[in-house]
């Protein structure tokens, strides 16, 4: 089988580590049907592909076994901002390639350089997914992907550019919501709220991000904020991870 080496992956601080492992201690207390969980945000740039991968990789380290899928089939960040390498360049099959049904599933799911983690890359990027992601052979995929892992993680568009993280929430047991503090509007964070709740999907809680570092000093531990250094501007910040 082929394999796809993470070769960027930022080490986090001792704050960070603790954070994310209370984010996936909180998602294991999700309820024992949860096991597909779709990642999105109301805009770009907000961590929610931070957020994804770091729950792959803490969740694998815990020993669970775990599937991102990269389901941005418009404009993903991961293959580059990670810069995932395939063994085999000249089969790069991905998410798209598999919904089109040029390729068998065998075909697209990678292991990793993590133990336990595997990643179904977005493959080809599509201008227009929507007709894809709408189709039984997505819902089939996380279907069979859920039985043979722990967790599957679905790192979908922000919901509030694109209809499309709607649709991939019908196939999912529950919603991460990624929120930038100080740059989302209520009514903003409302309507990807409503959407999600019309499309079926559970809320399961939300991640504030980028929050002033002096903020994060000021609070108790009991929060469940973190601090990281941010990879794609270098701005300081931390999550926070609630449960709804």
């Amino acid at each position: 089988m082929n394999q796809i080496t993470i070769k960027r992956f930022p080490a986090l601080s001792y704050a960070a580590r603790e954070a994310i492992n209370t984010l996936c201690t909180n998602l294991s207390f999700s309820g024992e049907n949860v096991h597909r969980v779709m990642v999105t945000s109301c805009h770009a740039s907000e961590g929610k592909s931070f957020v994804s991968m770091n729950i792959m990789r803490t969740m694998a380290r815990l020993g669970k076994t775990v599937a991102l899928v990269d389901a941005d089939l418009r404009r993903s960040m991961i293959t580059s901002q990670y810069e995932l390498e395939f063994e085999n360049n000249d089969e790069a099959w991905g998410l798209s390639h598999w919904l089109a049904g040029m390729a068998e599933e065998e075909q697209i799911i990678y292991p990793t350089n993590i133990s336990g983690a595997y990643i179904i890359p977005v493959g080809r990027e599509v201008s227009n997914p929507l007709p894809l992601l709408v189709s039984p052979r997505f819902d089939s995929l996380l279907a069979n992907l859920a039985q043979q892992v722990d967790y599957v993680i679905v790192d979908a568009p922000p919901l509030g550019v694109v209809i499309d993280a709607a649709e991939i929430s019908k196939s999912c047991d529950g919603t991460l919501i990624v929120v930038n503090h100080n740059s989302v509007r209520r009514q903003e964070l409302l309507s990807v709220k409503e959407q999600l709740e019309q499309a079926g999907s559970p809320i399961l809680g939300t991640v504030l991000n980028m929050v002033p570092f002096d903020n994060y000093l000021g609070r108790k531990y009991y929060y469940k904020s973190y601090y990281y250094y941010d990879q794609h501007d270098g701005v300081p910040g931390n999550h926070k991870a609630d449960r709804k």
